[in-house]
């Protein structure tokens, strides 16, 4: 499962080749690529704040601006093909085309996620890959992976390579993941990495095994060392 941010598409060429390269990944990897909130939840922060939308209407709001993100990803994955149904993804894998999840029909029939802004698409990657018996999670964004502060807004903040679900849920703060994440790990079979988009050669190097610049978060403390980059 790999989940692309909506941060990415205020760098359009980027994006652009970024959709490139994911599309070069597939022939060789099985992905799954499920859209981020961006601009589209956003604009749904800015509506709740301005008429205090309930939890459930919010949140609603925010996975329908997944889809939208959706629907323009699949306009620039060459091959791709949308898919609003599990059921579906293996045999369009098994096709050779690229499905893009739309995920509001099938979340909004089950409702089994917190409806809260701590639920974003990070925490709707990992429910959807636990859902597909998947092991493996990748959230690309525009940042290396998660760090011991906020890397907008502080120089000193450092990259964390490795830590546990429970050291990520102890750090008390939406870092480059939302604050749910952390806890559906603790509940999953799910090893997630966050690495950034801007490097599409850093996905590959996940998806092959190798080392690159990232963050692993595991379920498992034992298999964590909390290392700094």
């Amino acid at each position: 499962m790999v989940k692309v941010g909506g941060s990415l598409a205020l760098q359009p060429d980027k994006l652009r080749s970024l959709c490139t390269k994911l599309t070069e990944f597939s022939y060789a990897h099985k992905l799954v690529i499920l859209p981020g909130g961006g601009e589209f939840a956003d604009a749904v922060r800015n509506l709740d704040e301005r008429f205090h939308l309930s939890p459930k209407i919010s949140h609603q709001m925010a996975i329908l601006g997944m889809d939208q993100y959706g629907l323009l990803l699949s306009n620039l994955l060459s091959g791709s093909k949308l898919v609003d149904e599990l059921e579906d993804l293996q045999e369009i894998l098994n096709s050779g085309e690229l499905p893009v999840f739309l995920p509001s029909a099938f979340l909004f029939s089950k409702d089994a996620l917190e409806n809260s802004w701590d639920v974003t698409s990070d925490t709707i990657a990992v429910y959807l890959a636990d859902q597909l018996g998947l092991s493996k999670v990748i959230l690309v964004t525009d940042v290396d992976g998660v760090y011991s502060r906020d890397p907008k807004k502080f120089l000193n903040a450092k990259l964390i390579r490795k830590l546990s679900a429970s050291e990520l849920l102890k750090m008390g703060e939406r870092t480059s993941v939302d604050k749910f994440l952390p806890k559906l790990i603790l509940q999953s079979q799910i090893e997630c990495f966050v690495v950034n988009g801007l490097h599409p050669q850093r996905i590959k190097a996940i998806l092959t095994g190798k080392e690159t610049v990232c963050t692993q978060i595991t379920r498992n403390p034992e298999k964590s060392s909390n290392e700094f980059l």
